[in-house]
């Protein structure tokens, strides 16, 4: 650690508002910057925000990630060295209605931050979020992916905008030397989410007593991964920077895919309530399956996921009730 904040992008979203938690905790400055925007309720994250924004050593900046003299000015007003870049516009199926939203945040916006780093003095760690997306739809082995695998058959947008995020990155390393991670998530869930993601979408409508569209008949299967075991990895990764001139890419995953219908189940029994389901064929952009190998993150810092898909459910499913009521 320095004595200098770390600049959190996208603090009001569910992975910057934990990151910038956890770097608070263990006594940092952080600066947050976050848009804000309407991609699903703007409530949730200024009630993220509310949880930051009581804490000392924590300052907010509302903004646009993609302005880049906005992004140069905050950095050097706070003499910035270290950033964990969070912001993008997520999700798989919104790219195919709205492909323009991520090109501006997810291309232009990690390009002006890029160029901030690279003029900051003393500029020291980039790391990014990509994405697990990157590897496509293939199947699954009976091996994780791993960071060395062809990543060149992207099946949406937003997994193109992640991987060109890499290759920019690298680019940027070559050129101008500063180090950088870039953090493959895989399917990162818990208290605090995403209402677009799966879970949370199918708990209101159990919670409703509605039914749920299940999309690839029930088939498909992912690496969920518990928000607190993506925040150690994040950290991990932000105290243990690559060479000068690097882009190092990392998964962060769980290493123990689930069966949607699985991860139904258990989310039924943690709700205490069971879902009608209507089986649907899958979506443009999905993938069947997703899995990772961190065997790279593991050695480089000890990251071991400790918080399993039923504990982590029964976290949300708690969460859930105290933040929108018991019904």
């Amino acid at each position: 650690m320095t004595d200098k904040p770390v600049l959190v992008t996208g603090a009001a979203g569910f992975i910057g508002h934990a990151t910038a938690h956890r770097l608070l905790d263990r006594g940092e400055r952080v600066v947050g910057i976050d848009n804000l925007n309407d991609y699903y309720e703007t409530s949730l994250k200024e009630a993220r925000l509310a949880t930051l924004s009581s804490r000392e050593g924590f300052v907010f900046h509302s903004g646009d990630i993609a302005a880049p003299n906005a992004v140069a000015a905050l950095m050097r007003e706070h003499g910035i060295t270290r950033v964990v870049h969070l912001a993008a516009q997520a999700g798989v199926r919104y790219s195919i209605d709205n492909p323009f939203a991520y090109q501006h945040s997810n291309l232009a916006g990690h390009l002006a931050v890029m160029e901030a780093c690279r003029h900051q003095p003393d500029f020291g760690h980039l790391v990014y979020a990509s994405s697990s997306s990157v590897y496509g739809d293939r199947p699954m082995d009976g091996a994780g992916f791993k960071e060395d695998d062809a990543v060149d058959s992207p099946v949406s947008l937003y997994a193109a905008t992640k991987r060109a995020c890499e290759l920019m990155s690298t680019a940027y390393a070559g050129l101008y030397g500063f180090p950088q991670t870039g953090l493959r998530f895989f399917t990162v869930y818990g208290p605090w989410g995403r209402p677009d993601m799966a879970y949370f979408g199918f708990t209101r409508k159990i919670m409703a007593g509605s039914p749920i569209e299940v999309y690839g008949e029930g088939r498909m299967a992912r690496d969920f991964t518990y928000i607190d075991d993506i925040v150690d990895g994040i950290v991990g990764a932000l105290d243990n920077p690559p060479e000068t001139g690097t882009n190092r890419i990392l998964n962060i995953g769980d290493s123990h895919p689930v069966g949607l219908m699985d991860m139904i189940a258990t989310l039924e029994n943690a709700l205490g309530r069971e879902a009608t389901k209507i089986m649907r064929p899958m979506q443009p952009g999905d993938v069947t399956a997703t899995y990772a190998d961190v065997s790279a993150l593991h050695a480089l810092t000890g990251y071991k996921p400790k918080v399993m898909l039923a504990e982590g459910l029964g976290r949300f499913a708690d969460w859930y009730r105290g933040y929108y009521g018991p019904k």
